[in-house]
C-alpha cells in the first residue's frame, strides 16, 4: 500500500486500503447495481442507553471494560449485509479498546475484503479516536483530510473507480461549532466538485435545514433522503447522522434502524448505480 504525505495540507493519500486476507465474501448486492450503504457513529463500542450514563459510564471512554467486545460483535452482526459502511467514533486500539482496532476488528467480524482508519486524535495507549470505512468494492484512492477548525475532526476521501465514471465517497464526522461545520462542508465540497457521482456519510452534528443551506448541497444538488431523528439512540430527538447522495444515484430505500447499540442509530441507504459506474468501480474488485 502507498503512502504520500501533502505537506501543506497534511493529507495522508493512500493507494489502496487495508486488506483483510481472510475474506471469503463477494459484493453483497450486484444485482442490477445496487448498493447498501450504512453509517454509524458507535461510540466506541460502549452501550449507552440513558442520558445519566454520559456521567456514570464515563469511564470506559478511558479505561477497558468486558461489555465493549460483545457490543463490537452486535455491530459486526448489524453491519455484515451492507457494501460499504461508514464508521464514526472508532478506536484505533488502545487501553480502553484493549489494543483491539476496531475498524479491522469489525471488518473481519463482518468479512468485509477492505478496510481504512483514519486516525483524528492520537492520545496515545489512551485512545486512538478514528474514523473507518469498511467496503466491499477495491478503493483506487483513499485520502485522509484534516478538517478546518481545531483538531480532532477528519474525513476520509476514497474513491471507486476512475475518470468521468468513478464513485467519490467521504466519511466524516463533524464539528459540533455551526460556524466551523460551514467551514468544514466547504472543505468537503472542494474535494468533490471535479467529480459527477459522490456519496457523503458520516455524524454530521447537523439537521436536514442547516444542510440544505449549506455550499455543497446547494451547487452540487446533494439529495438528502433522511430526516428522521438519530440522536439519543433511546429517546431520537435530533437528526445529526446523514446519508448524502448525488442526484444520478437512485435511491431504492432508506430507513434509521431501531438498533440501540450506541447512542447514535444506524441509517441505511440502498442506491442504484448507473451502470458505467457500477462496471467502472467492480473491474477492478472482480
Amino acid at each position: 500500500m502507498g503512502l504520500k504525505i501533502t505537506n501543506k495540507k497534511m493529507v495522508a493519500t493512500y493507494d489502496t486500503a487495508q486488506v483483510n486476507n481472510d475474506c471469503s465474501s463477494p459484493i453483497i448486492s450486484q444485482n442490477k447495481g445496487l448498493m447498501r450503504l450504512l453509517t454509524f457513529n458507535i461510540q466506541v463500542g460502549n452501550n449507552t442507553s440513558q442520558f445519566h450514563h454520559y456521567f456514570t459510564r464515563s469511564w470506559q471512554h478511558i479505561l477497558p471494560y468486558k461489555g465493549r467486545v460483545q457490543n463490537l460483535q452486535k455491530i459486526a452482526d448489524l453491519i455484515h449485509n451492507y457494501d460499504l459502511v461508514a464508521l464514526q467514533e472508532a478506536d484505533g486500539g488502545s487501553l480502553r479498546s484493549n489494543g483491539i482496532n476496531q475498524i479491522e476488528f469489525l471488518a473481519k467480524s463482518a468479512n468485509f475484503p477492505y478496510w481504512h482508519q483514519q486516525l483524528n486524535r492520537n492520545l496515545g495507549r489512551v485512545a486512538q479516536h478514528s474514523n473507518g470505512l469498511l467496503t466491499r468494492f477495491k478503493p483506487t484512492l483513499i485520502q485522509d483530510h484534516p478538517l478546518p477548525g481545531m483538531r480532532g475532526r477528519g474525513a476520509i476521501f476514497s474513491r471507486f473507480g476512475e475518470g468521468k465514471d468513478a464513485l467519490v465517497v467521504v466519511v466524516m464526522h463533524l464539528a459540533l461549532r455551526k460556524k466551523t461545520r460551514k467551514e468544514q462542508l466547504d472543505y468537503i465540497y472542494n474535494l468533490i466538485a471535479p467529480y459527477q457521482h459522490y456519496i457523503l456519510m458520516g455524524d454530521m452534528n447537523a439537521g436536514t435545514l442547516e444542510l440544505n443551506e449549506s455550499t455543497a448541497t446547494n451547487h452540487l444538488a446533494l439529495v438528502l433522503p433522511q430526516t428522521q431523528a438519530t440522536y439519543p439512540s433511546w429517546n431520537p430527538k435530533h437528526c445529526l447522522d446523514h446519508i448524502l447522495l448525488s442526484p444520478e444515484l437512485t435511491i431504492e430505500q432508506v430507513s434509521v434502524l431501531q438498533t440501540p447499540i450506541s447512542d447514535h442509530l444506524p441509517i441505511e441507504v440502498d442506491i442504484r448505480l448507473p451502470p458505467a459506474v457500477l462496471e467502472s468501480i467492480t473491474q477492478l474488485t472482480k
